[in-house]
């Protein structure tokens, strides 16, 4: 790829004639750092040139007319206007004419920039494979980047587009992908975790474990008895989190292991069990829960014979 810049000069353009560059990966500018770009501008001015294209066009009436287009820079062009600035210092790139140059350029300089977000850095890379046949390897040489960390990174786009907006906005961070991803085939237990790292703000480590306790859960589920992963399932459905019933070895009974997240849920659950509970004031507890879910008519898998 050619890198020469024009005369190795910085030329003076009008702010009005840089169009914005097409193949931009970065789609999200946050105000407040515009503005506060804007503001060093007006104090300091724009201290390190844009890089843009130029391209001579004929006009209608046989005059040469010139298209300039930014490669890069485009936090500074935005902050620019913003002030007022009519024109500001680029430097013209030379042999940077073609689509696969525009966003190869846009992409490597906003990543040694630190400017995009993972999910930007993603449909970043997902443009250079699918549109301009890209390997990930050829990428990683491309970014400095192994080619793991280029299919990893591809990988993120593979989440619920719910999952991929939080990863967007900070939500969650990128080290939280990973164990999400691992969940990819179970949807359910995915949005639990997702909603788990919400609200109970947890760390990367903290999510690691608890996908590999999911992993473990979904081992001990192969050896749980069809009537009692039926109870799991409606007991689920019906307290709106978590459950886990875990028998006493070869004998009757066992343990429910019921999930929340927070004090607000602790008292969601309290609230359900006491509308069971009014609604059949005669009846003893244990007798409430297991008509709400439908349990087996089998004595075996009673819920009574069950603690929580």
């Amino acid at each position: 790829m050619q890198t020469d810049f024009q005369n190795n000069a910085v030329f003076w353009i009008e702010t009005g004639k840089i169009s914005p560059n097409p193949f931009q990966p970065r789609r999200e500018f946050d105000q407040e750092k515009l503005n506060d770009l804007a503001e060093s501008i007006r104090a300091y001015g724009v201290l390190q040139p844009l890089v843009v294209t130029r391209k001579e066009t004929v006009r209608d009436d046989g005059g040469i007319g010139v298209e300039y287009e930014l490669l890069a820079g485009e936090r500074r062009l935005r902050a620019s206007k913003i002030v007022g600035l009519p024109q500001v210092p680029v430097l013209i790139r030379s042999g940077a004419n073609n689509d696969r140059e525009k966003l190869e350029i846009s992409i490597i300089e906003n990543l040694q920039r630190e400017d995009l977000n993972p999910v930007e850095r993603a449909r970043a890379f997902k443009r250079l494979a699918e549109e301009f046949g890209f390997k990930h390897h050829e990428i990683g040489v491309r970014v400095g980047k192994s080619r793991v960390y280029v299919t990893n990174t591809l990988r993120m786009l593979d989440l619920p587009e719910i999952m991929i907006n939080a990863l967007s906005a900070g939500e969650i961070n990128e080290g939280h992908t990973r164990p999400l991803l691992m969940l990819i085939d179970r949807p359910e237990e995915q949005k639990t975790l997702f909603e788990e790292i919400k609200l109970r703000k947890l760390t990367v480590r903290e999510v690691e474990l608890e996908a590999r306790k999911i992993a473990v859960e979904r081992a001990r589920k192969r050896d749980l008895k069809p009537e009692l992963l039926d109870i799991e399932k409606k007991l689920r459905e019906k307290l709106g989190t978590r459950v886990s019933i875990e028998p006493r070895g070869q004998g009757d009974g066992g343990k429910v292991h019921i999930d929340f997240f927070s004090p607000e849920d602790l008292l969601v659950l309290l609230s359900g069990f006491q509308k069971i509970e009014k609604k059949q004031a005669d009846a003893p507890i244990e007798s409430k829960i297991e008509d709400s879910i439908e349990a087996p008519d089998e004595e075996l898998y009673s819920v009574r014979n069950f603690s929580i």
